[in-house]
């Protein structure tokens, strides 16, 4: 067994044997940076955690905030949308009465290649209690140029009155005004034209013309869903 002496140590030491002690660090700053990186972590896991939980409450409200917002009218889009339905009313009652079918005179003119379209056609609307004027074929202005059921034509004073009266008997028929002088009205008859409106859903349609729906109300917590 030989004597070692360590450098350094003045020979104030003397250590025998073949191998020299193991020296360690001060361990004591590993520990306290770990902790703190340790620490570091865990509030970042919190903050994170704290924001997904914001988010998510958070969505909620504004979900339900704009499905309520969407779902029912504010009180004063209401009261806005209320007043327009009167001031409309209004105007419908201060328009003139819709004429009855018999003071109607209308002339049936046939814009399609199908001989006698316009004879029938006049024959039923005279049952259906319409004056009828001329009968026969539309003018070049309209022979074969109708696409759709038909034409009602007739005077811009008739655009409230006898127009709406008369297209009651064609479905998905247009209203045009000209500029001729006088009441009577004419019915061209276009390709899609099959037959008049069946007198059952005429007479709905007529009925809803002179008596329109009332406008709705408001519900009792002001908001109209």
């Amino acid at each position: 067994m030989s004597m070692l002496t360590p450098p350094g140590m003045g020979g104030k030491y003397r250590i025998t044997g073949d191998k020299y002690p193991r020296m360690r660090r001060p361990s004591g700053r590993r520990r306290i940076v770990l902790a703190a990186i340790a620490a570091l972590a865990v509030a970042g896991l919190l903050g994170w955690g704290s924001l997904q939980l914001i988010d998510v409450f958070g969505g909620e409200d504004e979900a339900s905030a704009a499905s309520g917002t969407k779902g029912c009218v504010t009180t004063q889009q209401s009261d806005a949308a209320r007043q327009r339905n009167q001031q409309k009313q209004q105007q419908r009652q201060q328009r003139k009465p819709l004429p009855e079918p018999a003071q109607i005179k209308v002339n049936v003119l046939n814009a399609t290649p199908r001989g006698g379209l316009a004879k029938e056609t006049a024959d039923e609307l005279k049952k259906r209690g319409f004056a009828i004027g001329k009968v026969g074929n539309a003018t070049k202005a309209y022979d074969k140029k109708v696409e759709g059921p038909g034409i009602v034509l007739g005077p811009k004073s008739a655009t409230d009155t006898a127009l709406p009266v008369l297209a009651t008997q064609v479905a998905g028929a247009q209203r045009q005004t000209d500029t001729r002088k006088g009441g009577e009205i004419d019915l061209i008859l276009g390709s899609r034209f099959k037959d008049l409106a069946k007198k059952e859903d005429a007479d709905k349609a007529l009925a809803a013309l002179a008596k329109p729906a009332p406008a709705p109300s408001p519900s009792a917590d002001g908001k109209t869903c």
